[in-house]
Formats: C-alpha cells, sequence, structure tokens
C-alpha cells in the first residue's frame, strides 16, 4: 500500500471508538503465518496483474480489418497472431481470479472462527484484515479497468469464433491448447460479468457460508459490516480522514467499505439495503457521494449493478433514490 491506513473499528459506533488498528505496519503473529504467507503468495501478483490489464489495448484494428476483408488471408493471419498472446493474457487474469477466490475463503475462515467475534477478530488478526482489504482493493480496481475496456470481450469473442471456424475446416489452431473449449467457456461467462472479480468473489463468500454450516452466518456478516462502518467511520470523521498521508488511503479506504457491503449483500439473507442491516448504507452512500464526481462513479455503479438486494421492496425509497 505504501501509505498509512489506520482502521477505528467501534463494539458501539453511536459511543464512539474504542481502539485503532494500524494496518501499515501490521505484522502476522505466529497463529497468522500460515494462512498470511498462502495469501502473501497471491497478492505479490495482484499489482503485475494490474498493470497488465491497464497496458491491454486489444486486436480491434486487426479483427475489423479481417472481419472486412473475409478472402484475404494475410489478414486473417495478421487478426489471429494480434489475438492469441491476448487471449493467453486473459487467460492468466482469469486463472488468478481462482487464486484469488482460494485466498478468500483461507481469510474467511480465519476471521470468522470460534470463539471470538469479528471485532475481536480484526483487533488480534491484523495482518489478515490486512490482507483481505487488499484484496477488496485489487478487486475493485481490476473491476473498474475491465469495465471500461470493450476490447476484451471483443477479443475473446473473435478468438472462439475463429476457433470454431478452424475446426470445422480441420485447421491446426495454434493457441488452442493454451485455452481448450471447456475453459474458454468458464472464460467467457467470467469476462460476460461486468464486474467478474466481484463476481468470484462474491460466489466465494456465499460458497463459503452455505458450506459452513457449523459456522453462524453472523460470524461472516458481522465481520464484512464490521469493516464497512471501520471505512465509513473513517472517511467521515475529519479527526481520522486528517490522518492520511496520502490520497490513495482514501481511494483504498472507499473500494474496500463498496467491497464489503457488496460481500455482505449476496451473503445475507435480507441484504445490505433493509432496515435491518448492520451497515449504516444511507451514510456510506453519503461518503461516496462526497467525493469528487468522477473518482467514484465506478464504485457507485458497481452498488447499483452488482448488489443483490438494492431493488427489494424492502430497501427504502430514501436509498434507492440517492444511488440514481
Amino acid at each position: 500500500m505504501g501509505n498509512l491506513l489506520k482502521v477505528l473499528t467501534c463494539t458501539d459506533l453511536e459511543q464512539g471508538p474504542n481502539f485503532f488498528l494500524d494496518f501499515e505496519n501490521a505484522q502476522p503473529t505466529e497463529s497468522e503465518k500460515e494462512i498470511y504467507n498462502q495469501v502473501n503468495v497471491v497478492l505479490k501478483d495482484a499489482e503485475g496483474i494490474l498493470e497488465d490489464l491497464q497496458s491491454y489495448r486489444g486486436a480491434g484494428h486487426e479483427i475489423r480489418e479481417a472481419i472486412q476483408h473475409p478472402a484475404d488471408e494475410k489478414l486473417q493471419e495478421k487478426a489471429w497472431g494480434a489475438v492469441v498472446p491476448l487471449v493467453g493474457k486473459l487467460k492468466k487474469f482469469y486463472e488468478f481470479s481462482q487464486r484469488l477466490e482460494a485466498a478468500l475463503r483461507g481469510l474467511l475462515g480465519a476471521l470468522t472462527s470460534t470463539p471470538f467475534s469479528p471485532t475481536q477478530h480484526l483487533e488480534r488478526e491484523q495482518a489478515l484484515a490486512k490482507q483481505f482489504a487488499e484484496i477488496l482493493h485489487f478487486t475493485l480496481r481490476f473491476d473498474e479497468l475491465k469495465m471500461t475496456n470493450p476490447a476484451i470481450q471483443n477479443d475473446f469473442s473473435y478468438y472462439r469464433r475463429t476457433l470454431s471456424r478452424m475446426r470445422i475446416n480441420n485447421v491446426p489452431a495454434e493457441g488452442e491448447n493454451e485455452v481448450n473449449n471447456e475453459l474458454a467457456n468458464r472464460m467467457s461467462l467470467f469476462y460476460a460479468e461486468a464486474t467478474p472479480m466481484l463476481k468470484t468473489l462474491s460466489d466465494a463468500t456465499t460458497k463459503f457460508v452455505s458450506e459452513n454450516k457449523n459456522l453462524p452466518i453472523e460470524n461472516t456478516t458481522d465481520c464484512l459490516s464490521t469493516m464497512a462502518s471501520v471505512c465509513r467511520v473513517m472517511l467521515e470523521t475529519p479527526e481520522y480522514r486528517s490522518r492520511f498521508t496520502n490520497e490513495e488511503t482514501v481511494s483504498f479506504c472507499l473500494r474496500v467499505m463498496v467491497g464489503v457491503i457488496i460481500l455482505y449483500d449476496h451473503v445475507h439473507p435480507v441484504g445490505a439495503f433493509a432496515k435491518t442491516s448492520k451497515i449504516d448504507m444511507k451514510g456510506c452512500i453519503k461518503v461516496l457521494k462526497d467525493q469528487p464526481p468522477n473518482s467514484v462513479e465506478g464504485l457507485l455503479n458497481a452498488l447499483r449493478y452488482t448488489t443483490k438486494h438494492l431493488n427489494d421492496e424492502t430497501t427504502s425509497k430514501q436509498i434507492k433514490s440517492m444511488l440514481q
């Protein structure tokens, strides 16, 4: 992160803070080390994935030329030659989402285990809580970049159409071994999502809850709502916000807040927007709306389009209008 991230958590947010967590200097304790090291291996590759995605330019020009001149073999070869390495990149992104999912499930297991409460876990296992926040930060950044890059789906669609045509004509396809049909189907579903990484993590969290029936669901939802409250209080309280030494910390907290809201909304039976929700949705949306509009539009869209319960009858008209 390279910046100071102080996280405030409160057992009762109305009564004010009762302790600070210093994420920047959080070091794993002996009991955290095994999971921490497993997750760290994944997180080390996260920045490289984002750089690859940011520099992804697509093969739009070559594809258009090939489609406009279907009889020109050279243009067909040129388009195929441009698309194959790009699909290699898309495969790498997809495989990283699977690694991220496994990392998240490991962290959820550690941060929701009995006999400690979610607040106690976040206080005791600060290094794991930091990693959880970093996964969400990465996820929102990845999805923001993906949403603004239509070349990804265009390239992959062209790759699949061309591959299908080559099979029919018995033409050996370089790159087919890279992405077989089953993997191509899974990748296609992944990239069809507006926010594929968030969908992966939402599904993973839902699966975690359903597979751990002996664990009260509140252990998971309270962990998520506590983190949302931490971020909101830090962002809306001038006393804490003034301690941020870097604007990036604000972006980090905003992304983590939105990420945990979305996971909570997918896992909690009535979601994040109901009156009984432990997340102050009005407060969270207000915090987002108080930022420069161009910096949070992607996050507001994530709440609009990737939550499960926003359009439920139990969601107040005020919250719906705040997100319009």
